[in-house]
């Protein structure tokens, strides 16, 4: 049965970021949906439903986005939190094969748009007074390169591109979209050393933004959103 509460849906639900932000938004009275390949379902309760999905399929997301409607309700934050990256030689990056190529565009970028389609939807449906929220857990390779990192630098570029058409067409309608990149102090990528609990405070704080702000979410560690210069 749907639920009355604030409906969050995180897609990719990883033990770092998915979960500090599950964590984050069920204290602030939110059902949490939690989608990943690996999904137990059977371990869902009332506050929590576990949805399985794999994201290197985008056909899937659909899917997701009904069960979820069907079990909590119509999600009013989404966090498109997965991502994929195969290394490839640094210097011959067009040695990476198709196939790896497509399937990491399709978790990095073609899913989070069907993603990003689904969370329209579902604005469209909620009243005024819902967060309306997309957030995508993206990087620093949107404005940099690095030499083994060729596709994952592709699927957050174009995926980025995405997230600032979508916040600029549909601002007048209230609706949120966001692309959260933390980075270290002095602007340099957080990398492996990013912080779920970071994520989950930003993300608190976006969802709760009466309106749009910078599409762009650079970020630090406990600062906040901090614009850095054009890498």
């Amino acid at each position: 049965m749907a639920s009355v509460s604030p409906v969050i849906l995180i897609l990719g639900a990883g033990p770092r970021i998915g979960q500090n932000v599950a964590r984050a938004f069920a204290s602030k009275g939110y059902k949490v949906a939690l989608a990943s390949r690996n999904a137990k379902e059977e371990e869902s309760t009332t506050d929590q439903v576990n949805v399985s999905g794999d994201l290197s399929d985008p056909d899937s997301v659909t899917g997701v986005f009904s069960k979820v409607k069907k079990l909590l309700g119509l999600p009013s934050v989404v966090v498109y939190n997965a991502g994929a990256a195969t290394q490839n030689d640094p210097k011959n990056p067009l040695s990476l094969s198709y196939t790896d190529f497509i399937r990491d565009m399709n978790i990095n970028t073609n899913s989070a748009f069907i993603a990003a389609q689904q969370a329209a939807l579902a604005f469209e449906q909620l009243p005024d007074s819902a967060s309306k929220t997309f957030i995508y857990t993206g990087n620093i390779l949107n404005t940099t390169t690095m030499a083994p990192l060729m596709d994952l630098g592709v699927g957050k570029s174009a995926t980025a591109h995405i997230i600032q058409s979508a916040a600029a067409a549909y601002s007048d309608r209230g609706f949120k979209f966001y692309y959260a990149d933390e980075r270290k102090s002095d602007g340099g990528p957080a990398l492996m050393g990013i912080d779920g609990d970071a994520h989950a405070k930003l993300y608190a704080q976006l969802a709760e933004g009466k309106a749009q702000g910078p599409w762009q979410q650079t970020f630090v560690k406990g600062v906040g959103y901090k614009q850095f210069p054009a890498a």
